[in-house]
């Protein structure tokens, strides 16, 4: 009880200072609270990522790696597998806040327990998890063996479920960023072009309570961050010309159409539109504008460099009043 009082006096300080009861939870898993069913908590912390409230997340997660590995002693491969899901919920927002080591510790256990629980959706998702950190600890070969291992097992499971689809049409999405992130134009570049053939069956809106909430739009978003991996910032720009946050279901997708086109003027050298691109996202969720290390340094950049410019005052207040 102590524990949780703690957490939650410190969720007002960020997602920084909330990392320190993460980090106790993971050195030594605390006693199960029983506070609730763990679908349902599961449930409410995958909105909250959703929302980009990651200090409430993070607030949250000591608790639910507590009851998900007493729910895990069962051997039920359900319980197993909702383990996973925690531990690949718990890098994901890790990503986000920049801090790979802690993600890469996660995402391992992630992996472990999916492939103890068999369940080719939750090694899917721990597999994807895992790459990502491997792509920003600069291991890009890494990240690539282990996308396309992802996506082949899909493939091979028949994809005889809505839900599977839409997996493989996700790992594929992760593996041609991950790619272009290589260098490797034209193999990321074809990569899309499949991502986008597989999302094509897919609904507009992934129904809730999916794992892998892609959809036609989602994968043309990926297609931006494609061609500015690939450092064409003028293709990625038309990609995602015509896109619209009312295409994304939650606030963290219409953040990353914001936060994905900012990137892409930014290189384009076009600070207003950078400005207005990252007020949208701020607007949506300040989260993902304000938690995301990358997206800082832009922020910062664009004070230092245009401070007169159209937006961009009122952005770097916004942000700086709420870290």
């Amino acid at each position: 009880m102590r524990r949780r009082m703690l957490l939650t006096a410190t969720a007002a300080a960020g997602p920084a200072a909330l990392l320190m009861g993460l980090d106790d939870a993971l050195a030594d898993t605390p006693a199960p609270p029983g506070a609730g069913p763990l679908d349902s908590r599961l449930a409410s912390a995958r909105a909250l990522y959703d929302q980009g409230a990651h200090a409430r997340l993070l607030a949250a997660l000591p608790d639910l790696v507590a009851d998900a590995h007493h729910g895990a002693t069962s051997g039920r491969s359900l319980d197993q597998a909702r383990l996973s899901a925690v531990y690949s919920l718990a890098s994901a927002v890790l990503i986000k806040l920049g801090s790979y080591d802690r993600a890469r510790l996660t995402a391992d256990r992630a992996r472990t327990w999916a492939e103890i629980s068999g369940s080719p959706l939750a090694a899917a998702a721990a597999a994807r998890e895992l790459a990502i950190v491997l792509r920003h600890q600069d291991q890009h070969g890494a990240a690539q063996r282990l996308m396309s291992s992802a996506a082949g097992d899909l493939e091979a499971s028949g994809l005889r479920t809505d839900a599977t689809a839409a997996a493989y049409a996700q790992m594929l999405c992760t593996l041609a960023y991950t790619t272009a992130r290589a260098g490797q134009r034209t193999e990321a570049l074809a990569m899309a072009q499949e991502a986008r053939r597989a999302a094509r069956s897919l609904p507009q809106a992934a129904p809730p309570g999916w794992l892998f909430a892609i959809s036609p739009a989602a994968v043309d978003l990926y297609t931006v961050g494609v061609h500015w991996a690939l450092g064409d910032a003028g293709a990625a720009l038309d990609a995602g010309k015509n896109l619209r946050p009312d295409q994304f279901p939650t606030a963290e997708r219409k953040a990353r159409l914001g936060t994905d086109m900012a990137r892409a003027w930014w290189a384009w050298h076009r600070p207003e539109q950078t400005a207005r691109a990252l007020l949208d996202a701020y607007r949506a969720s300040p989260g993902e504008v304000r938690d995301r290390p990358a997206i800082r340094n832009i922020i910062t950049e664009l004070a230092e460099r245009h401070p007169r410019t159209s937006g961009v005052r009122e952005l770097h207040t916004a942000v700086t009043r709420t870290i």
